[in-house]
């Protein structure tokens, strides 16, 4: 198991965990570097990050986000099954089936800097117990990857089951006409 947390929002770590979204739409950190943004790791930790301007650009409801405190919860790993660069408005949108993000947000992503969105159709692992880390200053920063220390002992059980997981994948195929690279 890789020792590496991916940062994203957490009420998509949420909603990931949750077997409510099933792909993630990335643009990429400031701090990326020069290459950008890739899904260069296969297999992930969610690290959910905390503010409250992402309650207004998802499309659920949340009645009390936490902010960031001393400790982080990680309780879910991810698995990517199909990545792809797309650089399609259209096709961005019609994702919308399986994430979160509210319309405009997507457009946003995709018209940032250059056009296009990186996207990770993935499968997610409830992790038992979570893994509560300390708040470091390491894992700020505009960045989309932290690494993060060896996990303790954990049993991972996955958030939907297998014919589901397949109906999900066949849906996603479907969307971005079958030309992600797995």
């Amino acid at each position: 198991m890789e020792s590496v947390g991916f940062k994203e929002w957490s009420l998509v770590c949420d909603a990931l965990g949750r077997g409510e979204q099933s792909v993630i739409l990335r643009k990429g950190g400031i701090a990326e570097g020069r290459e950008g943004f890739s899904f260069r790791y296969r297999e992930f930790f969610l690290f959910p990050t905390f503010f409250h301007e992402q309650v207004a650009k998802v499309r659920v409801a949340s009645a009390n986000l936490p902010g960031a405190g001393d400790t982080i919860a990680i309780r879910w790993y991810a698995k990517v099954e199909r990545t792809l660069r797309i650089g399609s408005l259209r096709m961005a949108e019609a994702l919308a089936p399986l994430h979160i993000l509210r319309p405009e947000v997507v457009r946003e992503r995709f018209g940032y800097k250059d056009e296009g969105l990186n996207i990770a159709f993935v499968r997610v692992f409830e992790l038992s117990p979570a893994w509560i880390l300390q708040n470091e200053k390491r894992f700020g920063g505009c960045r989309s990857w932290v690494h993060l220390p060896s996990p303790p002992e954990m049993e991972m059980r996955p958030m939907v089951d297998d014919e589901a997981h397949q109906r999900l994948c066949a849906q996603f195929d479907r969307l971005t006409g079958n030309v992600a690279s797995r």
